[in-house]
């Protein structure tokens, strides 16, 4: 590695610290904030702390330290659920965010120690990006807030629809070792030009639309299907939703909006999730007033169900135009501690349940992501809340859909960061496919999405009321639609075993 500013003189503590204000700075290119440059000053000095270290354990430490620093702040909305019910959860709101962040963390400090162990600068690149990868699929995956999501409102997120998030990652990561390297070695004359040449190229790109066109050069970018979705927000807050007082007030709230007569009328009529606050079992009277608020147009409804053996599913159900249940879809990839309790049977006999959870087990999983047929509109993929966070299971369902479909209750995560993310994510999961996504969510924000991610139309935080937007046209299929993230992977895994071998013939 080049020489780079020393901090041997620095106390450990002090370089702890300057850890977590890197990660906390690289945090602020997520959304809200948007801020990529700054996080980009923030991976810069990842990287520097880096090079500063010695040994394996300071490396583990600084990765660990930088990880809190960026976790804590990425991942502040987790305290949100457990403000819900302050007396029975409230307590436990510090810990979680002080744990997810550590926890998260690790997955950063194996990236480190690993690197240090190797002895190469690009080793860092190598296993930082395979932390992440790691991260995403280990214990169900939480690939929340994933480094490369810091370019979502540049042109350079239109190459997910190349490469995906990950791919997205090993190019920041790369990109910011180059520079250190760069700056290290004193080319400065060499790195003015490149700087200059990237800024121009991403402002050229920073809207999507002339990337989009680099990328697909397809006729119908950005045109619209001549039909309407009335996208239908509630706005029940998480706890008041299933106060038995407020259930009729949102449950008529969601009637009036589906029944609004507009000069055009919807083909599509889609409330978020769990918004019909009866059992599907038990619902038929509820179906049959949706379907006469509706008057003819077809209605996704989020909505429970209890199964044969008893368990509850957290389900999508796609109610005819003639009022008869078309298809159902149950929630599969469920929130753990939310959605289930890890444990099962222990948990529960020690009185320990998932937070959005029935009956104290938990909710049933579905039998995995499938396509649902829309009266009209021709398949859909349905995606409940969490399951969008996952860019390689969106992908991995044949045949392709038309549109991808998200309903949520995003009150679980607060006004502030929480949905924004999650909205975030939602966004790449178009770009990715080249599929329009259609999002509706309880307390916002609801959005129609482009092909390119950008977004046409939507409802905002807080707000009640109802959206009718037209449905954008698809893209053809991309790559990452086609190949997953199985191209970055066989780099990661190629990579890691060249610098493993590198290594041992440098010891022997």
């Amino acid at each position: 590695m080049p020489r780079v500013p020393d901090l041997a003189g620095w106390s450990t503590r002090r370089k702890m610290l300057l850890a977590l204000v890197g990660g906390a700075l690289t945090g602020l290119g997520q959304a809200p904030f948007g801020l990529v440059w700054l996080a980009l000053i923030g991976l810069v000095g990842g990287f520097w702390l880096f090079q500063n270290t010695v040994t394996t354990r300071q490396a583990g430490w600084t990765g660990w330290a930088f990880g809190v620093g960026y976790f804590a702040l990425v991942l502040n909305w987790i305290v949100e659920p457990f403000l819900v019910d302050i007396a029975t959860y409230g307590w436990m709101a510090p810990f979680a965010l002080i744990g997810m962040a550590a926890g998260m963390a690790l997955f950063w400090a194996l990236a480190f120690w690993l690197a240090r162990w190797q002895g190469r600068g690009i080793a860092l690149v190598v296993f930082w990006a395979g932390a992440e990868v790691l991260r995403s699929v280990i214990l169900t995956g939480f690939p929340w807030g994933l480094l490369g999501y810091i370019w979502l409102d540049t042109g350079i997120a239109q190459f997910a629809s190349l490469i995906g998030p990950h791919g997205l990652t090993v190019l920041t990561l790369a990109g910011v070792w180059a520079l250190v390297t760069a700056l290290g070695h004193g080319r400065r004359m060499i790195l003015a030009p490149l700087v200059v040449i990237v800024g121009a190229g991403l402002l050229y790109l920073g809207n999507g639309q002339a990337a989009s066109k680099l990328l697909y050069l397809a006729k119908n970018n950005g045109n619209f299907d001549s039909r309407f979705v009335r996208l239908v927000q509630t706005n029940a807050p998480q706890h008041e939703k299933w106060d038995r007082d407020m259930i009729p007030v949102f449950f008529d709230r969601n009637l009036q909006f589906t029944a609004a007569v507009t000069e055009r009328k919807p083909d599509l009529v889609i409330w978020p999730e769990t918004s019909v606050p009866y059992l599907l079992n038990s619902a038929e009277g509820a179906l049959q007033v949706i379907a006469d608020a509706a008057d003819g147009v077809p209605v996704v409804l989020g909505m429970q169900r209890r199964g044969e053996a008893g368990q509850y599913f957290n389900s999508l159900v796609v109610l005819g135009a003639d009022g008869v249940v078309a298809d159902v879809y149950d929630k599969s990839h469920l929130v753990p501690f939310g959605e289930y309790m890890p444990g099962g049977w222990l948990a529960a006999k020690l009185g320990l349940t998932g937070l959005a959870a029935q009956g104290g087990f938990g909710f049933g999983s579905g039998d995995g992501l499938r396509l649902v047929d829309i009266p009209g509109l021709g398949r859909a993929l349905p995606l409940i809340c969490y399951e969008a966070i996952f860019p390689e299971e969106v992908g991995g369902v044949a045949p392709r859909p038309d549109w991808l479909l998200q309903i949520t209750n995003d009150a679980w995560f607060g006004n502030l960061t929480g949905p924004q993310q999650h909205l975030a994510q939602a966004r790449f999961r178009a770009i990715e496919q080249g599929l329009p996504m259609v999002r509706a969510a309880n307390t916002g924000i609801s959005a129609m999405i482009d092909a390119r991610g950008q977004i046409t139309a939507m409802l905002g935080l807080g707000v009640a009321g109802y959206l009718d937007v037209q449905l954008p046209h698809g893209l053809p299929p991309t790559v990452y639609s086609r190949t997953g993230d199985l191209p970055v992977n066989l780099l990661l895994i190629v990579a890691t075993a060249a610098l493993l071998l590198k290594r041992r013939r440098f010891i022997g």
